[in-house]
């Protein structure tokens, strides 16, 4: 069967071509590029596959139904690494969620590698000099350079040599279950996609300190920018950044002039929108302001504190003698609420994790 390596498949024929020998391949390896920082809201721009004796690229921008390409990964284990966006980006664009994944940065860390991005593991491990390449290019710009497309396979290209020599560490440091449990874990976290909570999602960091007023008109600044974001399909903090939006809504309340605040070169109409956004919050009747969020306070008991002080002992004393990062094992939010009355670890920590801390 005749395949195209050197091209990115862009049609219907070729990825016809495709599908069969990606479903016969042995193993999959698989990587994405988007376009977050480039365009508002982000979209996948480009599949990387590596299978036995091919790097191919897939080009999710042209016009193709990619359903066929869907079906043929659902039921497969996928290699990839630093997993955690890509499969958040394939499950909110496209509904697809791997049946299985092994992710190479999960299995690193898990031997206790300290560098373990992907350069860092193909390097140590494969004695292989990877370029940094193009990490902040414009994926979605066509046709892609011929940089662009060495630097896209590469991210593929070494997966399945790297996973098989990090299956062999940790099967021998009897590890490999603690790495197929934490993908587990990871696949079905990537799965949820949270709803969106009107009350929250345009409080910034730092509105913990404003008023209720400058609250007000931060939210109406908030969803201006997102507005203007997304008509104009460019990443929301190139309009305006978060301080700016802080130091806005605080001027506006203190009826300070806005100009000053505004970028130097700020078009016309942005402008206005920001000042029409800024009256609609100083409009807003102090009733109907937002309230501000008050954390939950918890106040350990004595014998809890002393439960959380055994518990991190505990894990850093075994962290210590497998050579990880101790967070691996249990965070210390995650510590603190297993020190707490009625706590359940089972809903807490992984089986391997409770198996470490003897829980």
């Amino acid at each position: 069967m005749k395949l195209i390596i050197g091209d990115v498949i862009d049609t219907a024929e070729r990825l016809s071509e495709f599908l069969p020998r990606l479903g016969a391949a042995e193993w999959i390896a698989l990587d994405t590029e988007a376009d977050s920082l480039h365009a508002y809201p982000a979209k996948l721009c480009l599949l990387q596959f590596s299978i036995p004796g091919a790097d191919v690229l897939v080009d999710p921008l042209a016009a193709l139904d990619l359903t066929p390409l869907w079906d043929t990964l659902r039921g497969r284990e996928l290699l990839l690494h630093g997993s955690d966006y890509d499969l958040r980006l394939l499950r909110e664009h496209h509904e697809f969620v791997p049946h299985k994944i092994f992710d190479t940065m999960i299995a690193a860390r898990l031997l206790g590698v300290m560098k373990f991005g992907l350069q860092d593991l193909v390097g140590q491990t494969l004695s292989v000099a990877l370029e940094k390449g193009p990490q902040k290019a414009d994926w979605a710009q066509r046709p892609l350079t011929e940089r662009m497309e060495n630097y896209a396979r590469n991210d593929t290209r070494y997966l399945h040599p790297l996973v098989s020599r990090l299956r062999e560490q940790l099967v021998a440091k009897n590890r490999l279950a603690w790495c197929e449990e934490s993908c587990a874990a990871l696949v079905a976290e990537c799965a949820i996609l949270p709803p969106p909570d009107p009350d929250r999602e345009w409080r910034i960091k730092g509105a913990a300190r404003l008023t209720r007023e400058e609250l007000a008109v931060l939210r109406e600044l908030w969803h201006w920018r997102e507005k203007e974001a997304t008509r104009c399909n460019r990443p929301p903090f190139f309009l305006l950044s978060h301080d700016a939006l802080l130091d806005l809504s605080i001027a506006a309340v203190d009826d300070v002039p806005l100009d000053p605040l505004l970028p130097r070169r700020f078009a016309p109409h942005r402008r206005d929108g920001v000042l029409k956004a800024v009256a609609r919050g100083l409009a807003i009747p102090f009733a109907e302001c937002p309230q501000k969020l008050r954390g939950v306070s918890y106040h350990p008991t004595d014998a809890e504190r002393t439960r959380f002080d055994r518990l991190k002992a505990n894990r850093d004393r075994r962290a210590a003698e497998l050579v990880i990062d101790p967070t691996l094992i249990a965070s210390k939010q995650t510590l603190e609420w297993l020190s707490r009355n009625g706590s359940d670890p089972g809903a807490l920590l992984l089986k391997w994790q409770r198996e470490l801390m003897g829980i």
